[in-house]
């Protein structure tokens, strides 16, 4: 047997992750005095949770923030080659105008927008979910980590 290029791509029958199951995505951006950070949450099937956090160095409004963070998570599932996801945000902007329910008129959320809305190519089924800011506790939390951490020199951190 011989493996053509596309075979790459795709799990073996019986390998890998099971395409059917529902993965979940929770994400926060954090903007405050000592910077700005972003966290996001995948959640498995099983319930077991993966954590992302990551500062940003550049200028960047609220609203940029949370797209940094939801794009940010919407890569790390793709990679994992996830197929079904539940995405869960508080923050009603960006959720509605993703599911194309709101109208982007902002210019510098437009090219967010559309790189998002591009990355739920990758998927077989993707939900939106607004949920109350009490229940993203944790991502919120990862991204205030995320900006409250010092970085001094590209390459090293405090």
């Amino acid at each position: 047997m011989y493996l053509k290029s596309k075979d790459y791509e795709e799990p073996l029958h019986g390998e890998g992750l099971d395409p059917e199951c529902r993965w979940g995505l929770i994400f926060d951006g954090a903007v405050n005095t000592y910077g700005k950070g972003i966290g996001a949450i995948i959640v498995m099937p099983q319930g077991s949770h993966v954590p992302f956090t990551v500062r940003l160095m550049f200028d960047w409004t609220n609203n940029m923030a949370e797209y940094e963070a939801c794009i940010m998570g919407l890569e790390e599932v793709i990679d994992l080659r996830i197929r079904i996801l539940d995405v869960y945000g508080y923050y009603a902007l960006l959720i509605n105008q993703i599911k194309g329910e709101w109208e982007t008129r902002h210019p510098g959320l437009i090219p967010y927008k559309d790189y998002a809305r591009r990355l739920l190519t990758f998927f077989n089924k993707v939900d939106f979910h607004q949920i109350p800011r009490e229940e993203n506790q944790m991502t919120n939390a990862l991204a205030t980590l995320a900006s409250i951490y010092q970085v001094k020199f590209p390459n090293e951190a405090h």
